[in-house]
């Protein structure tokens, strides 16, 4: 009842600051951004470190924006869904699938993964407090934020460290056109982005 409630608030507040642009509203809505903006916001059913462990397989374009605050995250997730829409052709292009992008956390602190069918294995620590995942492999270190999301959760990174990523992968494996992601997430400051996963 109490989720039933805090549901109808963000509904109202998010039209409320739309001032008016009810397609971005109910678009949101319909795709499950508004509860993924009440679950962050206010910390409910945050990733517990037993919680990571598993097989996480590629879903979709993933966004969030790093505001504290209620209404701008709210809002932000209004436009996180118009970000991800944004990334889906980038994503298509280079042919980001399931099958080839996922990343599997193991109990012993070590994890596996391939990002667009690239290997990238090690160990990885979990600061559950703040979220933030740090994937230590041989060639390759990075930090990254995970968030529960309807569908399963998220791996986000900072622009920048997604850009870096997508080099090193595209160094790696040769696929040129994963530049094209990182010149894009050039743009988005403030803005974390990545991959919806799914178990």
């Amino acid at each position: 009842m109490k989720k039933t409630k805090i549901l109808l608030m963000a509904i109202t507040c998010l039209m409320a600051i739309s001032c008016g642009n009810m397609n971005q509203v109910m678009s949101a809505i319909s795709n499950g951004s508004v509860v993924n903006a009440i679950t962050s916001v206010i910390g409910m059913d945050k990733v517990s470190a037993r919680g990571l462990i598993g097989t996480w397989a590629y879903l979709r374009p993933g966004c969030a924006f790093t505001s504290e605050n209620l209404l701008a995250k709210a809002g932000g997730e209004v436009a996180a869904a118009q970000i991800e829409e944004k990334l889906l052709p980038y994503y298509q292009q280079v042919g980001i699938s399931a099958s080839n992008t996922y990343i599997i956390f193991k109990e012993d602190g070590t994890f596996t993964s391939k990002i667009v069918g690239t290997p990238f294995s090690g160990n990885y620590t979990f600061d559950e407090a703040n979220q933030k995942i740090t994937l230590k492999g041989m060639l390759l270190s990075v930090n990254c934020y995970t968030k529960r999301e309807i569908s399963g959760i998220s791996i986000l990174f900072e622009a920048n460290k997604l850009l870096t990523l997508l080099q090193t992968m595209s160094a790696l494996s040769g696929n040129k056109d994963l530049q094209g992601i990182g010149e894009l997430s050039k743009n988005y400051d403030g803005v974390r982005i990545g991959f919806d996963m799914s178990k």
